[in-house]
């Protein structure tokens, strides 16, 4: 047993791999934003935006990979556990310039991108933290300050800034402003916060586990233990309320998501969309009915289910704009009404391929009308024939269309005639060319095929 200790503890020992000095003057070089590392973040910020233009997730990947928006993040969380004052004020200047320059950046690509967001889902992504990028952002901060004190530094740095994603934010209120949408600019503006906010608690703690020494209170520069619980006090309170709410609201989706699909038909209802709704004070559940209106029993039935599911009876929202108020309603019905409704609802989409789908008709009609040239009961077919007959005897039948050349490419050609000469005995050359000519002047068909055939009736 006392083996498996002693092994246990080598194999979580971690004071043979931490370079204090060393990590500490990475974190202090890594705050500024001065010369090139303006022009980098800049960079950055105008990668990631495309990749959230384009929903391109490989683009926002490398953006992630080129921007320094880790570094004052990581220094205010160590100059708190380590009560540099000047350390913080200077992580928090640097931390407001970094948010300026990516809010300007990305501001300035969606204001000039001439690319149009058709389903903006990255974006969307952005605007509603869940307990997932709680979670993320303080392992991610655990993470990245274990790797900025190891001796032998790895990619765990790179891995961090695309975990805990901290530009695609930016990014977002940038889109935000240059379209005035208050929910990307402040959804966005929320997670940003968020993430950073644990990041930062995050290197607090680990700074602190890993026992890095504080400045003297004789220092110049000392922060005093209790100006670092007040500041600890200011971002945790906040975060563990933030935190708690959004676990509340990614709860009550979950929970929103089993009821409808354990309640798709309500009587001769049929739910046909819903929607979560999420508020500070308490989240609603709006939910889309067709077909017949519920009655007072049925939605009591429905309001003992969803207090089931843990869902609460105020926190529900009928929408029976689709529902018909009827007895008996069949089945037939219902889904005949929820079809109704449909298209009711998406007639403004439909309207435009309608449009289209009867211009292209008509184009096709017109097309058809110009292929069949001349149609046969245009053509005088009777009158020719006897005319034929009467000047060449040898001409025994003859066959009148209307029709059109094509090509072996399958294209058509203007519309001609096609005359079909049955003959007995074989009429020469000569004849067949003048009747060609007179056939032209007769019907007016500057496009016209003669062929001769023997008569064996």
């Amino acid at each position: 047993m006392s083996h498996f200790s002693a092994y246990l503890r080598a194999l979580v020992n971690l004071s043979d791999f931490i370079d204090r000095e060393n990590a500490e003057a990475s974190i202090r070089k890594n705050i500024s934003f001065r010369g090139p590392t303006v022009f980098i973040l800049a960079c950055a910020i105008i990668i990631a935006s495309v990749g959230l233009n384009v929903n391109s997730i490989p683009v926002i990947i490398g953006a992630m990979l080129i921007s320094p928006v880790m570094g004052p993040i990581l220094g205010f969380g160590f100059g708190l556990a380590t009560l540099d004052n000047e350390l913080v004020k200077d992580s928090l200047r640097n931390f407001l310039v970094m948010v300026t320059i990516s809010i300007l950046a990305s501001t300035l690509f969606f204001l000039l991108s001439p690319l149009t967001l058709q389903n903006p889902s990255e974006l969307l992504a952005r605007t509603n933290p869940s307990v997932y990028d709680v979670l993320i952002a303080l392992f991610g901060g655990f993470a990245g300050m274990f790797e900025t004190s190891r001796r032998e530094k790895g990619t765990v740095i790179s891995g961090v800034a695309i975990a805990t994603a901290l530009m695609p934010p930016l990014c977002t209120v940038g889109y935000g402003l240059s379209i005035m949408s208050a929910r990307y600019i402040f959804g966005a503006l929320y997670l940003f916060l968020i993430n950073s906010i644990f990041i930062a608690l995050a290197t607090f703690l680990t700074s602190k586990y890993l026992r890095f020494p504080t400045l003297e209170a004789e220092q110049k520069q000392h922060l005093s233990r209790h100006a670092v619980s007040v500041i600890l006090a200011i971002i945790i309170i906040p975060s563990v309320i933030s935190a708690f709410r959004i676990v509340q609201e990614n709860n009550f989706a979950i929970h929103a998501e089993k009821l409808i699909s354990a309640n798709k038909t309500i009587g001769k209802g049929f739910i046909y969309d819903y929607r979560v709704n999420y508020a500070a004070k308490e989240s609603t559940l709006d939910i889309y009915l067709a077909g017949e209106e519920l009655s007072a029993e049925e939605r009591e039935h429905f309001y003992v289910q969803s207090e089931s599911f843990g869902i609460p009876r105020s926190q529900i929202v009928f929408h029976e704009d689709a529902a018909m108020s009827r007895d008996n309603l069949s089945e037939s019905e219902l889904i005949r009404s929820i079809y109704e409704y449909n298209d009711q609802q998406f007639k403004t989409m439909y309207e435009f391929k309608d449009q289209q789908v009867r211009e292209l008709s008509d184009s096709i009609a017109s097309l058809s009308r110009t292929l069949a040239g001349y149609r046969a009961q245009d053509i005088p077919a009777e009158e020719i024939a006897r005319e034929l007959f009467a000047q060449y005897p040898a001409v025994k039948r003859v066959s009148l269309s209307g029709g059109t050349a094509l090509s072996a490419e399958g294209e058509g050609g203007e519309p001609q005639v096609v005359a079909i000469l049955f003959c007995r005995p074989t009429l020469d050359a000569a004849s067949v060319t003048r009747i060609e000519n007179w056939l032209r002047v007769r019907l007016g068909a500057q496009n016209l095929l003669v062929l001769t055939r023997p008569d064996n009736g």
